[in-house]
C-alpha cells in the first residue's frame, strides 16, 4: 500500500463489509503520520461534510481514517456518504479506498494499483468476471499511465486461484428460465400487455428471437414452444391473460389473447408474478379493518417484499418498539397476524407451540423500521434503534417508496381498491423524501435538499 500512496490511489477489495472497516483501521495504525498533514484542511472539511449529511452523526471509522486519506466502502453507508467518498477519492483527496465487491461494478473509481484481500465474496469464491470487474479498475486507459493488481492467496486456494486466472470467462445464458420460470412468464404478461403479439403464434415468434432460443443446453426435455405454451398456460390459469372469444362466441386460448384486469394491474404496477396474489390477497384483506390512525397499517401494505430475506427480527427490539406503539396501532399488529403473545414469548426465549408465518412477522418488523423512520426521519438514529446498518435503512426505505408506487399504479387498475388510490400517493411522498410533512412542500423545489429546506422553513 505505501508503495503507492499518497502519490498514487489505490484500491483494496474485501470479502465483507467489516472486513473493509478493520483493514482501512488496521492500514492506518501501520502508516506514518505525515499523512495526515497532506490536504489537512480540506480533509476537515470532508469529515464536517459527512458529518452534516448524516444530520450531526459521523461514523468513529471514518473519523478516524480520514485524516490519514483513507476511507472504506460498502453498502452500509447511505448513498450519500458513499456518493461524498466517491468524490473525495476521485479528486485525490482519498487516496485509499477499503470496499467490497459493490464497487466493482458501476462506479468508476479507477487505482494506479488494486489489492485483492482475499478471492472471496463473502464466503462464496470468486468467479472469473467479478475478479476481471475488479482488476478491471487498475490502470484505466486514458486516466493512468500504469496499473497492477495483487491478490492474497492463503495455501488451501491456491489451486482454486490458478484455474480462476487461466480459466476462460463464463459464458452468459438467459435468465428467463431461472426461478420457476418467473422472467419467461413475466416477459409474455408484458409481451401481451404491450401488444406486441396477441395469439400463442405470434409469441413464439417474438420468443424466437431471443437469447433462450439459441442455447437448447437449457431445455435438456422440452422445446422453446413447448415452453412458451406451457408459460401461457400458466398465466391464463392464473387469472392474467384471457382468451377472446372468436367470431363463434367461442373461447379458444390459441386464437388471440387478452390481459385480464388483475393482470393489467400486475404489468402496469411493475409486480412480480410471485408477488401478484399475495398483493391482492394482502390489499382485500386490508379493507376489512383498515386502520387509519396512523400510517403503520399502510407501511404494512407497502413494505417490499424483496426485502423480507434480508430481514432477521432482534426480538428484544421488535418487543420495545412493539411497546411504544399507540393501543390503536397494536390492534395493526394483530389485524396482519402478529398478536402481541407471540411477540412477547419470542422477546423471553419461551417455548412457541404454533409458530407463525415468518414472511409476515418479517414484513411486520420491517414496517416497524419504516414506521419509526417516518416519525424521526433521521437514518442513524433508526439504524441504531433497531441495531441494522445504515445503508440497509435507506434501502428498505427506498424499496418501499418504489413499491408503494408499484402498489398505487396496481390499485388504479382495480375499481376494488379506490380506497387506496386516495390514501397512497401522500404516503408516497413521504416515503420518496423521509423528512417532516411541513417540508415536502419545499423539498417539491428542484435543487433543495433537506439541510436546505429545514433552514428556509425556520426562517419563515
Amino acid at each position: 500500500v505505501t508503495e503507492v500512496i499518497p502519490k498514487f490511489s489505490c484500491l483494496v477489495f474485501c470479502p465483507t463489509k467489516k472486513n473493509c472497516e478493520n483493514v482501512a483501521s488496521m492500514i492506518c495504525k501501520h502508516i506514518k503520520g505525515d499523512f495526515k498533514k497532506i490536504k489537512e484542511k480540506e480533509k476537515y472539511n470532508l469529515l464536517r461534510e459527512l458529518r452534516n449529511i448524516c444530520n450531526g452523526k459521523l461514523c468513529p471509522v471514518l473519523k478516524r481514517t480520514v485524516p490519514f486519506g483513507i476511507a472504506y466502502h460498502h453498502s452500509g453507508l447511505t448513498s450519500d456518504e458513499r456518493k461524498c467518498i466517491e468524490a473525495a477519492y476521485s479528486s485525490g483527496l482519498l487516496c485509499l479506498l477499503t470496499c467490497t465487491s459493490t464497487l466493482a461494478a458501476g462506479v468508476n473509481l479507477p487505482a494506479r494499483r488494486v489489492i485483492l484481500r482475499a478471492p472471496y465474496v463473502a464466503t462464496n469464491f470468486l468467479k472469473k468476471n467479478q475478479y476481471n470487474q475488479m482488476i478491471g479498475r487498475a490502470g484505466r486507459a486514458g486516466i493512468d499511465k500504469a496499473g497492477e493488481s495483487i491478490l492474497i492467496v492463503q495455501e488451501k486456494d491456491k489451486e482454486l486461484v490458478q484455474n480462476l486466472i487461466t480459466s476462460p470467462l463464463e459464458s452468459c445464458y438467459s435468465t428467463l428460465l431461472l426461478e420457476s420460470n418467473k422472467g419467461i412468464r413475466s416477459l409474455l404478461l408484458s409481451v401481451v400487455g404491450l401488444k406486441i403479439a396477441n395469439n400463442p403464434e405470434e409469441i413464439y415468434q417474438f420468443m424466437s428471437a431471443t437469447l433462450l432460443s439459441i442455447q437448447p443446453q437449457l431445455l435438456p426435455d422440452k422445446s422453446l414452444r413447448d415452453v412458451t405454451m406451457e408459460a401461457l398456460q400458466w398465466l391464463i390459469h392464473n387469472g392474467l391473460l384471457k382468451e377472446k372469444e372468436n367470431s363463434d362466441g367461442e373461447k379458444n386460448w390459441q386464437n388471440n389473447l387478452g390481459i385480464t384486469q388483475l393482470g393489467r394491474a400486475t404489468f402496469k404496477g411493475s409486480v412480480e408474478l410471485a408477488h401478484c396474489d399475495t398483493l391482492y390477497t394482502d390489499l382485500k384483506k386490508g379493507l376489512e379493518g383498515l386502520i387509519l390512525e396512523s400510517y403503520l397499517h399502510l407501511i404494512y401494505l407497502i413494505t417490499p417484499y424483496d426485502m423480507i430475506p434480508q430481514c432477521s427480527p432482534n426480538w428484544m427490539v421488535y418487543f420495545k418498539q412493539f411497546n411504544q406503539l399507540s393501543p390503536i396501532e397494536q390492534q395493526v399488529t394483530s389485524t396482519v397476524g402478529v398478536p402481541e403473545s407471540f411477540i412477547t414469548k419470542k422477546a423471553s426465549g419461551q417455548a412457541i407451540k404454533n409458530e407463525l408465518d415468518s414472511n409476515t412477522v418479517n414484513r411486520l418488523y420491517l414496517s416497524l423500521i419504516l414506521h419509526t423512520l417516518l416519525r424521526e426521519t433521521n437514518i442513524w438514529e433508526v439504524s441504531e434503534k433497531f441495531n441494522i446498518p445504515r445503508g440497509f435503512v435507506q434501502s428498505l426505505l427506498n424499496s418501499a417508496a418504489s413499491f408503494s408506487t408499484s402498489v398505487l399504479h396496481f390499485c388504479e387498475e382495480l375499481d376494488e381498491f379506490w380506497v387506496y388510490k386516495a390514501l397512497l400517493p401522500e404516503l408516497t411522498k413521504r416515503l420518496s423524501y423521509c423528512v417532516k410533512a411541513e417540508l415536502i412542500p419545499l423539498m417539491e423545489v428542484a435543487g433543495v435538499l433537506e439541510a436546505r429546506a429545514k433552514q428556509l422553513y425556520n426562517l419563515g
